[in-house]
This record gives C-alpha cells, sequence and structure tokens, in this order.
C-alpha cells in the first residue's frame, strides 16, 4: 500500500489554487505504544483537528477552526461522538479482514482515508474514498460509476455488498461532490491567513564524509507546492540524485533534501553543479552553488565542539521522530505494519462467509456535518 500510505500523507495540489481536504481513520491491533484508533483531518496538508481512542476527544488543531464551526456550541461533542462509534466500528473491521485472511494475532492495521479536491480557479472538483488493510489496497470507490473496486480476492464480498446498497453510494458521490466541496470551501475562507500564506526556506549543504554525497536541505518553506533539484551548467540533473520526501516541521511548515553523487565529480568542476529551490507562485528561485566552503559537515561540527564553542545546527532536524504531527506517524505506521506482516505471516486467499462485511454507512445528518460520512 506505499501509494496509499503516500495519497494519505499529501494531496495531489499541483497550484497555489487547487486546494484539498481530507479525513482518514487508523485502527490498528498488537502496535505497541500506539492508539488503537486515530482520526485525523487535514486541509491542504495542515492538520485541521484530531481524535485518538486514547483522549476520546475530537479536538480542533487550527485557531481558525472554531470560527468555521461558528455558533455550534455542540459541533465537537457530536462529532467527537461519531469518532467513539467509528472507533468501535473500525475495531471490528480488523477481525472481518482478519479471518477474510485467516489471520489470528500478530499487528494487522485498517485505515480508510476520503475527501476532495477543488481548483477555486476552474472550479474542477475531484473525491476520493479508499479502505486499506495492513498497507495493501482493500477497496476503493469509483465516483464515476458509483461502484466499488476491489483490487484483492478477499474484499470482493465488501465490493458485492457495498454496490448493493444504491442509497449508501449516491450519499457518497452527494457529499464527494458537493458537501466535501462547501466544507472545504469555507475551510479556506476562514483559514487563508494560514493555508494561502508562503513562506520561503533556508537552504543548506550538508555532507557527512569527504566520500558521502553532498544533501541540498530545504527546511521552513510553505506550502509544500515546489521543486527541488540539482542542476549542472544549467541543466537539471536526472543521474546520480536522490530525492527525499517532503516532510512536515513542528511549525506547520515543510522539509524536502535532495542528495548529490560527488564521487566521479573533479574538484575543479563543482563550481558547474547549483542546487536549486523553486516554490510554486514564487517568481525568483533559491540557488545554492555547489562550494565546498559553503558545505556543513560532521567534521567541522566536531572541531567546533573541541574549541569550546556552541556547534551549529548541521544535521537534518528529526521532526520525523519528535515532531512530526500525527498524519505522518499514522502513515509510516500503515507502512511499517504491511513490511511486518511480509516479513512474519503467510496470507490465505480463501474468503469467509457473506455475513462478515465492512459497513459503510452515512449518518442521517450528513448534509450538515461531514463527519458523518465514516466507514460503519
Amino acid at each position: 500500500m506505499k501509494k496509499f500510505v503516500l495519497l494519505l500523507l499529501f494531496c495531489h495540489v499541483a497550484s497555489p489554487v487547487r486546494h484539498c481536504m481530507k479525513y482518514f481513520y487508523t485502527a490498528s491491533t498488537g502496535v505497541p505504544n500506539f492508539p488503537e484508533f486515530v482520526a485525523v483531518g487535514l486541509v491542504d496538508d495542515v492538520q485541521t483537528e484530531y481524535y485518538d481512542s486514547n483522549t476520546q476527544r475530537m479536538v480542533p488543531k487550527q485557531d481558525w477552526m472554531e470560527k468555521v464551526t461558528g455558533d455550534d456550541a455542540q459541533y465537537w461533542d457530536r462529532n467527537t461522538q461519531r469518532a467513539l462509534g467509528s472507533q468501535q466500528v473500525f475495531k471490528g473491521n480488523i477481525e472481518t479482514v482478519k479471518k477474510r485472511f485467516n489471520q489470528t494475532g500478530g499487528v494487522h492495521i485498517v485505515q480508510q482515508m476520503y475527501g476532495c479536491e477543488w481548483d477555486d480557479e476552474t472550479g474542477d472538483t475531484y473525491g476520493f474514498n479508499q479502505h486499506g488493510y495492513d498497507g495493501e489496497d482493500f477497496v476503493a470507490f469509483d465516483l464515476k460509476t458509483k461502484t466499488w473496486i476491489a483490487p484483492t480476492p478477499q474484499a470482493v464480498i465488501t465490493k458485492h455488498k457495498w454496490d448493493g446498497q444504491p442509497g449508501e453510494t449516491e450519499g457518497w458521490k452527494n457529499y464527494l461532490t458537493q458537501g466535501c466541496i462547501d466544507w472545504l470551501k469555507k475551510y479556506v475562507d476562514y483559514g487563508r491567513s494560514t493555508l494561502l500564506r508562503t513562506e520561503l526556506p533556508s537552504v543548506s549543504l550538508l555532507q557527512k564524509t569527504p566520500s558521502s554525497p553532498v544533501t541540498c536541505h530545504a527546511s521552513g518553506f510553505y506550502p509544500n507546492k515546489i521543486m527541488l533539484f540539482w542542476r549542472r551548467d544549467g541543466e537539471e540533473l536526472y543521474e546520480d540524485v536522490d530525492h527525499g520526501e517532503i516532510l512536515h516541521n513542528h511549525d506547520g511548515t515543510f522539509q524536502k533534501s535532495i542528495d548529490l553523487d560527488v564521487s566521479s565529480v573533479k574538484a575543479e568542476d563543482w563550481g558547474r553543479y547549483s542546487c536549486v529551490f523553486q516554490l510554486s507562485g514564487v517568481n525568483e528561485d533559491i540557488v545554492t552553488k555547489l562550494d565546498p566552503k559553503m558545505i556543513k559537515t560532521n567534521r567541522d561540527r566536531t572541531e567546533i565542539r573541541r574549541d569550546g564553542e556552541k556547534p551549529s545546527d548541521l544535521t537534518i532536524p528529526i521532526v520525523a521522530a519528535v515532531a512530526v504531527i500525527a498524519v505522518l506517524i499514522i502513515a509510516g505506521i500503515g507502512f511499517a505494519v504491511y513490511k511486518i506482516r511480509q516479513a512474519n505471516s503467510s496470507t490465505s486467499s480463501s474468503i469467509t462467509s457473506e455475513t462478515e462485511i465492512l459497513k459503510p454507512s452515512l449518518e442521517s445528518d450528513h448534509q450538515t456535518d461531514h463527519h458523518a460520512h465514516i466507514l460503519r
């Protein structure tokens, strides 16, 4: 489910006028020191709300979320109750799918991701609703045909059951094409000071040892619609480079790195190389020349400490471990569970009784609250 995890992390946004809202739910079993159920909402990859089975409370993660709810004092209480219901349903879902795969104990995870995209310039919209199990796609909603797609035999029962509920599929279509878009527009309007801001990064060149690749590290940019690449003599390089993932910083900005293998680059040719950072909507690029004098290394750090001076920040921040927001943790665990399952368990293709089924029902007030669209 690597592609599924990546989709959870970032929306398919390619320009400042394209916005995305998504919610995902994660239920797990056998994962130590992690809540059994987590629900997270994001708008343009900014976390807006959060719930887990330990706190059992849906809470806003942005100040402007209070404006969105307006005078509705019961909004968070109501959605807390919905999350509690989802928690119980997802707990049962894990057991259902485990039976589908003839599994008993072990580490397992069920995920759902749904939401929509909207281009405020063209008016184009897109909706999505996917479910995954142990790092693999399990079942997904085709908005055009209003049918469910089952990429694995164990999901065929679910597909037939859900396809046979036209009221449910019609409800999802209405939500993904209308209700979800209305909420997204509302969020963008109230959160524009945060969501529509532009922040340029600091760019550093890092190298562990003289034989290591040179890392171009950009941190502190927003939004995440960026290009970071190495070029030589003005032409972008595609060989001898290794792209890192875009990661969240604790302050809501992003960071990304890209490595350049310099083992075959002659010393006199270093000046031909440069790292280029481009931010969507900003005309001027940030260009950093490959200059040995500008590279921060572990050796430099040791020498500074030996002199008794305060060490400078020479390493890439380990935000994934200490400051990353919950969505990255959830998606990371999803992929980790996939690797664990590959290594430690064998999968059977047999299918159990049709009475075992995931339930995607919509609640009665789904026209007013987007949280009603949950996996039930």
